[in-house]
């Protein structure tokens, strides 16, 4: 009975790791969308902040008049609020749950390798969630200016708050940059695992080649991200772009 029930214990552990894991994949995977394309639209402000500006004003109007002004935005929001919850609490669990199954120190060095590298990866999400807040507060709730050269005039286009006129002011300065490359290294480490991990959970990584073609692709989709943030910010650090 006794034996019964610890088996029990374990097919449903199991399969609760399953499901975390699962729900991670598909949270992550929205993510990766989410991510892309908002790389795309930062790579707007080369086209000028009127142009970056007229952008952000699209977005606001993806579906209207069947939805709100915003309204559309607001939602996929909503998602992405509701999937970054979801997305820590099965990392969490799974950490939970790997430390309380391996309290000795490990005695194989690939493991203890594997080991050390999940353990940089969600130290690596904890610091991309920091980073998260700062940069929603800094753009999308407070719209913060660090930069004093930039009166609060300056940051308008035609009378009107410029988003773009910001993100120019906010990356000419060296240490918001700094911040943002930091932020971009912790990004591409957690996509390539991420990706990699997903395609593992979801079961394409079933042959030698599907592996091979997995582990590229995590790589192609972290190296293009971080390039494309990173690009905009250097570029207003530099004097490349200026408004």
């Amino acid at each position: 009975m006794a034996t019964s029930t610890l088996l029990k214990g374990e097919t449903t552990a199991r399969r609760t790791t399953v499901f975390m894991k699962f729900l991670m994949a598909t949270t992550g995977a929205l993510f990766v969308f989410y991510v892309l394309m908002h790389m795309y639209g930062n790579l707007k402000i080369f086209a000028g902040a009127p142009a970056f500006d007229e952008y952000a004003e699209h977005l606001r109007e993806i579906l209207v008049p069947i939805l709100p002004y915003s309204g559309f935005l607001w939602l996929f929001r909503a998602l992405l609020v509701v999937s970054l919850v979801v997305h820590a609490y099965a990392a969490f669990t799974l950490w939970s749950r790997a430390n309380g199954a391996r309290p000795q120190r490990y005695a194989v060095k690939n493991a203890a390798k594997g080991a050390a590298r999940t353990k940089m990866m969600r130290w690596g999400g904890v610091t991309l969630l920091a980073w998260l807040i700062f940069h929603l507060v800094q753009f999308t709730i407070a719209k913060v200016n660090f930069n004093g050269a930039f009166s609060a005039d300056k940051l308008k286009i035609d009378g009107h708050p410029s988003t773009g006129m910001l993100v120019i002011a906010s990356f000419q300065l060296w240490w918001v940059v700094l911040i943002y490359l930091i932020a971009l290294v912790a990004l591409g480490m957690h996509l390539f695992h991420g990706v990699w991990s997903g395609a593992q959970t979801l079961g394409w990584t079933n042959s030698a080649t599907s592996r091979r073609l997995a582990h590229t692709t995590a790589h192609l989709v972290a190296g293009i991200v971080v390039l494309g943030f990173a690009i905009p910010p250097l570029a207003i650090l530099f004097g490349i772009v200026k408004g």
